[in-house]
Order: structure tokens, then sequence, then C-alpha cells
């Protein structure tokens, strides 16, 4: 045989492509309807493993970095707001919040950094390049949201035992709903940004300011409380967004856990393997998220008198199956077995 004829023989060929593209994709996630699915979407919102839509490896990491960007100038605004009320009202409770803002603003810095690092060519040490930091920060942003769970319930607790007078209620009640809005804009921001992406890590990101949104409700029901002559509310409320914190905890968790042991959602898996099938009964697939990256290798079975030729043919229409069935394929590689 000529050198474009060889057969396979007992090598192995891989077929390992990265395109670009920018097709919209319906996803198959099931929500429950009426008022139970939307709690559920509000309370315990993940990351959409099939995103909504896909751009292109740099462009996803730029919407990434300019989500971050703007979260950053809102949530920085917001703060800076209320401490201009902290300095007029006296609210402790405000200035706790307050400060919170402004630090769980800085945790957008770690994430603008793994989107940088992300878009980073592969190296002789990081072959697989460094879209891992992502999921990295991710990490960290889970450790903050653990963190505002335990700090609001330490301080609802310690309000019940040294209760703080507070001026100006009209200004705390204001800053509290300033705060909300602030934070709940910025959440709806980054989680769709990253369910359009695919970044786990950014929508744990808008779950954090979410959740910073519930503590600032805790200063606005602290604030009627005491204008209706029951200062208790205010440390009563706090417990409650404590606990809801703890339950957005949870689904965040779950999606950067997953993301990190290499888990994807089984809807992407069931699609692929239907593709793969369609071509060859006996053939397998094997995915995984690196950041916001969707990687895929699947492999069929070739004939050992199978020529290169004809390999890459049939892989070449595998693949573009497959792109088309779920274009957020990031990188995808086609390996032969033989029979």
């Amino acid at each position: 045989m000529s050198g474009s004829d060889q057969t396979l023989g007992a090598h192995e060929h891989g077929h390992g492509h990265e395109h670009a593209h920018g097709h919209e994709h319906a996803h198959d996630h099931r929500h429950g309807q009426g008022l139970k699915g939307w709690l559920r979407e509000v309370f315990v919102p993940h990351s959409h493993d099939a995103a909504d839509s896909i751009d292109n490896a740099l462009e996803s990491s730029a919407q990434g970095i300019r989500a971050v960007k703007i979260s950053l100038l809102g949530l920085g605004a917001t703060s800076l707001f209320q401490l201009v009320i902290v300095l007029v009202s006296g609210s402790v409770a405000l200035l706790a919040d307050t400060v919170h803002n402004f630090s769980d603003a800085l945790t957008a810095v770690p994430l603008w950094i793994a989107f940088l690092l992300g878009r980073r060519k592969p190296t002789k040490t990081y072959t697989y390049g460094f879209g891992r930091a992502e999921d990295l920060a991710g990490l960290f942003i889970v450790a903050m949201i653990a963190l505002s769970a335990v700090v609001a319930a330490v301080e609802s607790i310690r309000r019940f035992f040294e209760p703080q007078p507070v001026q100006n209620l009209g200004w705390v009640l204001a800053a509290g709903l300033v705060g909300f809005a602030g934070n709940e804009l910025v959440a709806l921001y980054r989680i769709r940004v990253g369910r359009r992406i695919g970044s786990a890590a950014l929508v744990a990101d808008g779950v954090h300011a979410r959740t910073d949104g519930f503590t600032s409700l805790a200063v606005v029901a602290g604030a009627i409380g005491i204008m209706l002559g029951f200062p208790l509310a205010d440390p009563i409320v706090g417990l409650l967004i404590s606990a809801a914190i703890a339950v957005l905890l949870w689904g965040t968790v779950r999606d950067v856990g997953r993301r990190l042991m290499d888990g994807v959602d089984p809807a992407l898996t069931d699609k692929v393997a239907t593709v793969v099938r369609q071509h060859d009964p006996s053939g397998t697939a094997r995915l995984r998220w690196s950041g916001h990256y969707l990687n895929a290798e699947v492999t069929v079975p070739a004939a050992a008198a199978t020529s290169l030729h004809e390999f890459s043919l049939h892989t070449a229409k595998l693949e573009r199956d497959l792109r088309a069935a779920l274009p957020q394929i990031h990188s995808l590689t086609v390996v032969p077995r033989l029979r």
C-alpha cells in the first residue's frame, strides 16, 4: 500500500481539534413549574452544563472577564453608598453588611485572574492548559459563601444579647434596599453570563452576590422591626438569612464539586453517546469540563485492515455530527480501537 493507504495496524490514531462555534443551543434541563420551580431556581441555581449559547474560546473568556469587571464596579458603587449611610446612621448592622459587600466584591479578583489564566496556551508542564484555575476559583467562592453564612449567624446571635441603638432608620432602610437591589442585579448578570459560557465558577460567584443581597434584606427587616417596636426582628431575620445562605451553598457546592471531579450533566453524556452509537454501537465517549471548556474523547472500533484515509473520513463525519449535536464542545479527540 502507499503511504496514504497504510493500515492502522496496532497504532492509535487520534483527531484532536479545537473549533470556534457560535451556535445557539437549547439546553435539556427540566425545571419545576410554578412556585416550587421558581424557589428552586432562586435558592439552588445550577450552572447549566449544556450552556445556553456557545462562543469561541477567547470570546467566552472575554465575556467572563467583562462580567467580572462590571459586577465588581456595581458592588463597589453599592458598598460606597452604604458606607455613607453608615456614617450618618451609626448602624452597626449596616456597617457589617457594608464591610461584607466590600470584601465580597473583591472575591471577583481571583475569578478574573482565573479567566486570564484560562486564555493562556498549554505548556510542557500544563499540557491541558489552565482552564482548571477557574474551577479552583469556584472552590474559593464556595468557601466565602460558607463564611458568609457563619458570619451572619454569629452576628445575629450576638444581637440577641447585645442590641444596638440605631438612628436615621429611614436611611438605613434605604441603604439595605439598595444593597439588596445591587447584589441581586449583579447575581442575575453573573449567573446569566456564567450559564451562557458554561462557567460553574461564575455562576457560583452570582450565587455569592445573591447571598449578600439576603444579608442586606436582614438589615431592612431589622430596621422595620425597630420602627414597629420589635428590635429582636433584626437577629431573628438574620438567623433565617443564615439558613437561606446554607441552602444556596448546597447547590453551589454540588456544581463546583462536580466540575472538580470531572463530572458532567448526564444529559450531555447521553447526547454524545447517542451520536456515537449511530456510527458504531460499540463506540464509547468521555466528557469533562476544564473551566468553561468542554472536552470530549471518543473511541470507535476500527478493523486492523482499515486505512488511515478511510478512518479519517469516518471520524470526520463523526466529528461533524457530534459538533452539530453539541456545539459547545471545545476540544474533540477521536481514537481508534482495533476490533
